[in-house]
């Protein structure tokens, strides 16, 4: 039976640091690239005696992201430890909210959804189990010695999220929309920077196989340590064909731990599966349950921001916007606010705003994705783009001119309107110029103005075309039109 014959059954549990300035249970700073165990204490690293007290900041962004999922907040969530020894956990312990059994198992966040829009057009909700809070470990290096394995304790206790989904997943692509999706709305909270390569967004993929869509779930595999939305995607297409070929030859998927290896292209088997016995899951002895009262969750609710599906409704009825370019403005909040922001400038018709989107969409982000940039690193204001859509709508300059316009606020030369007038770059409106530079053309294409003179309509373009090249861009396109016309009819 081929893979695409089974009926593929993914869950993604995907942990989430979040961006708060000290760790979840101790005053020791949140920094990525500090010098190695430098921002501990006795409290993160464990030590006896030691008591943890909850960053009511942690508390606020998880509370934040289950309702912008739409998910059911727990008033009196439950602390428990989830007991597992390895060399990155100095306490033995890890301080969650999962709890092994219905009793011990009250997360902050239950139930909420995804919505993802598929290639075909469709939209399909993705269900979402829970949003809990835990610690984080630290981290161990393994390629800067020959012999031996470093310890970074400086990531012990930070505060994570983990969000975890139904299985409702049923391609890898599936799974890469719902990453980006979560990941978009993780950023415009600005509860978590999202970058994989820094750790902050990890993500385990849960992954099996079955005969049918009504057949009861196969045996799982679980994915880790995937750097990319891209790896986690590949990693699943293989992980696919894998389990398929098993079940071809009759054998038994095992339930195991594998990892995705980039280089032979293959997921690879870490270690068998735990189950919850194996944590000894109690409630966390030195720390009381939360209280989050509807007060509460209603001041959290007042701090959320607009977000992007709400935000791309609004740009296609406010600036009347297609939905495509509504969806790409979208997709980075930083790139919508410097959308907003040159907007704020402009005029109030579709035409000004679908102005500043051409120029968002195209020259901007081309830049951005050219030099790996940020919106920060432009040496120009979204105010710049606004004022340069003005000039361009009131005449002052050409479209060809705005190029040129652009590459100079991009080497940081100011405002448009400065480099117009420094560099003399405003449209020739004078007839008389413009009579001039459509005369040295014709001189010069005299058997084109002939070929023209004999019926040849479609050789206008072409003219029209040289005389911009001539005024070097800076000829009135409509004044170039109509004298054209007149010149060339002799």
């Amino acid at each position: 039976m081929p893979a695409s014959s089974y009926s593929v059954v993914i869950g993604l549990e995907v942990h989430a640091q979040l961006s708060t300035k000290t760790k979840m249970f101790c005053g020791c700073r949140v920094e990525f690239g500090a010098e190695p165990n430098t921002l501990v204490c006795p409290v993160c690293l464990g030590f006896p005696g030691t008591l943890p007290v909850p960053n009511a900041r942690a508390v606020e962004s998880a509370v934040m992201m289950g309702l912008a999922c739409g998910a059911n907040i727990d008033p009196r969530p439950m602390w428990t430890r989830k007991n597992y020894f390895y060399p990155d956990l100095p306490k033995g312990y890890q301080i969650t909210q999962q709890g092994g059994s219905p009793i011990y198992d009250r997360p902050i966040c239950t139930g909420g959804h995804l919505d993802i829009d598929l290639d075909d057009g469709t939209r399909k909700r993705i269900g979402l189990t829970r949003i809990h809070m835990e610690e984080d470990a630290g981290k161990l290096i393994h390629d800067l010695t020959v012999s031996d394995s470093l310890f970074d304790a400086n990531r012990c206790g930070t505060p994570l999220i983990e969000i975890v989904s139904d299985p409702d997943l049923r391609t890898p692509r599936e799974a890469y929309l719902y990453l980006e999706k979560l990941k978009q709305i993780l950023e415009y909270l600005e509860i978590c920077d999202a970058n994989m390569e820094r750790g902050n967004l990890r993500c385990d993929a849960n992954i099996s196989l079955r005969t049918s869509e009504d057949a009861p779930f196969g045996e799982r595999i679980e994915l880790k340590n995937m750097n990319s939305f891209h790896n986690i995607e590949k990693a699943l297409e293989a992980e696919i064909e894998l389990q398929a070929g098993i079940l071809d030859a009759g054998g038994i998927v095992k339930r195991e731990t594998k990892r995705w290896d980039v280089t032979k292209g293959t997921t690879i088997a870490n270690r068998s599966k735990e189950d919850a016995q194996d944590y000894r899951y109690f409630p966390e002895p030195d720390l009381v349950r939360l209280s989050v009262t509807p007060g509460d969750i209603e001041a959290v609710r007042g701090m959320l921001p607009e977000l992007p599906e709400a935000r791309r409704y609004r740009y296609v009825a406010q600036y009347g916007l297609p939905a495509y370019d509504a969806d790409v403005l979208t997709r980075e909040k930083p790139v919508s606010e410097f959308f907003e922001s040159a907007c704020a400038v402009t005029g109030d018709a579709p035409a000004d705003k679908k102005a500043v989107s051409n120029w968002v969409m195209g020259e901007v982000l081309r830049v951005l994705k050219e030099g790996n940039l940020s919106i920060a690193d432009l040496k120009f204001s979204a105010l710049h783009i606004g004022e340069m859509v003005n000039l361009i709508q009131s005449g002052a300059i050409s479209g060809k001119i705005a190029k040129t316009v652009f590459e100079h606020m991009l080497a940081g030369e100011g405002a448009p309107a400065d480099i117009v007038k420094a560099r003399n770059l405003s449209v020739i409106n004078d007839a008389f110029a413009v009579e001039g530079f459509i005369r040295q053309v014709m001189d010069a294409n005299a058997d084109k103005v002939a070929e023209y003179r004999s019926g040849k309509d479609k050789l206008f373009g072409f003219f029209v075309g040289q005389v911009m090249k001539v005024s070097q861009g800076k000829a009135g396109p409509e004044q170039v039109n109509a004298l054209l016309k007149d010149m060339l009819a002799g």
